[in-house]
């Protein structure tokens, strides 16, 4: 899931127009002026419009953009363009992999003020680590869990998705690497690195009396939903936001016992940055709360790492709801995978989805 299918939903997010930002903890005489190039997904926060001409305004740098449309490809650019990029959006999985490489340079946390109310379980992340120091900011993370039509018992375990009650009535996200860390989860595994796959395949094979569709958009899954062809499904928790609050669908999000899946991209600093001042004063700028609470609010965004912009949302904003800080404590965060590692993965879940099929 976490390059495709979560980047997916990025085209879900329409331009967002207001302008009247504050940077509340920029104070322009702190950081360079110039221009600062960043590499990122395309449409995914760092290039709305409003955003980085408030950011010109009151910190004189210009932000101009290259985008990847995959992690490999970042890497890439990372490797045979050193000098061209000043701050790169990048997940923790990739993290690990781009700091092995000497990619990326440590980031200067006394220059980013607003790390200050990051939440720690996301600062402390290893991935984003190596010796002691940091070579991320923390800036967005989700989850996928569990959703279930309003109404029905909340699932207190991921082997509800196995539950008879649910006979012919769930759906399951066709992805290899979600589905093996839902297994290893099931059975008490480390879903990064299960020892036991023989265990996953047959925790999820037992899923398949109530298997009614493997879904692969949000589209597809929001179309099934609403024309009631299942009741409980692996989701993502901005997923279930939107499903909630753009198409009305009554879904709610679930967070078992054992812990979500969760992810979380952060925002790197590269080892040959010409301007890595002006990175750093954009980074502390894209945690602000000022930016984050204009950026969900107005064109949807993934939870913010900063518990104080997450804060800042209203009281009934249902991202706010979702996102709890308390899953974070309990969330699995995913980490790189060696290629024979997740050759395994795709080669379990193919094994599965046959039997599935029969």
């Amino acid at each position: 899931m976490t390059e495709i299918t979560r980047r997916n939903t990025l085209k879900l997010m329409s331009a967002a127009l207001f302008a009247g930002a504050s940077f509340s903890l920029l104070a322009r005489n702190a950081f360079s002026a110039g221009t600062i190039t960043v590499l990122n997904w395309q449409g995914y926060g760092t290039d709305e419009a409003w955003s980085v001409k408030a950011f010109a305004e009151k910190a004189g740098i210009e932000v101009v953009h290259d985008y990847y449309s995959s992690e490999s490809e970042m890497l890439t650019k990372l490797r045979t363009n050193p000098g061209a990029y000043d701050l790169v959006v990048l997940n923790a999985a990739r993290c690990a992999q781009a700091v092995a490489e000497n990619l990326l340079q440590p980031i200067d946390f006394a220059k980013v003020p607003n790390v200050a109310t990051v939440d720690d379980n996301l600062r402390s992340n290893p991935n984003f680590s190596k010796d002691g120091k940091g070579y991320a900011v923390p800036w967005v993370w989700g989850m996928t869990s569990l959703a279930v039509r309003e109404g029905l018992p909340k699932p207190a375990s991921y082997a509800a998705l196995a539950d008879p009650a649910f006979k012919g009535r769930v759906a399951m996200d066709d992805d290899a690497i979600i589905n093996v860390a839902l297994g290893a989860l099931m059975t008490g595994q480390d879903m990064n690195n299960p020892k036991d796959l023989d265990a996953v395949t047959k925790a999820l094979k037992s899923i398949k009396p109530n298997v009614k569709l493997l879904w692969s958009t949000e589209d597809q899954w929001n179309k099934s939903f609403a024309a009631k062809e299942f009741d409980l499904s692996m989701f993502w928790s901005g997923g279930s936001v939107r499903s909630k609050r753009n198409s009305k669908l009554p879904v709610e999000f679930v967070v078992p016992k054992e812990g979500a899946i969760g992810w979380v991209d952060g925002l790197g600093i590269p080892a040959s940055a010409p301007n890595a001042e002006g990175a750093l004063a954009f980074a502390n700028w894209l945690i602000d709360p000022a930016f984050y609470v204009e950026w969900a609010t107005k064109a949807g965004a993934p939870a913010s790492s900063n518990s104080a912009a997450l804060k800042g949302l209203p009281e009934d904003d249902l991202s706010r709801q979702v996102h709890k800080a308390e899953y974070l404590k309990s969330m699995s965060i995913m980490s790189a995978l060696p290629d024979d590692r997740r050759e395994a993965f795709n080669n379990l879940w193919q094994e599965v989805k046959a039997f599935y099929a029969e």
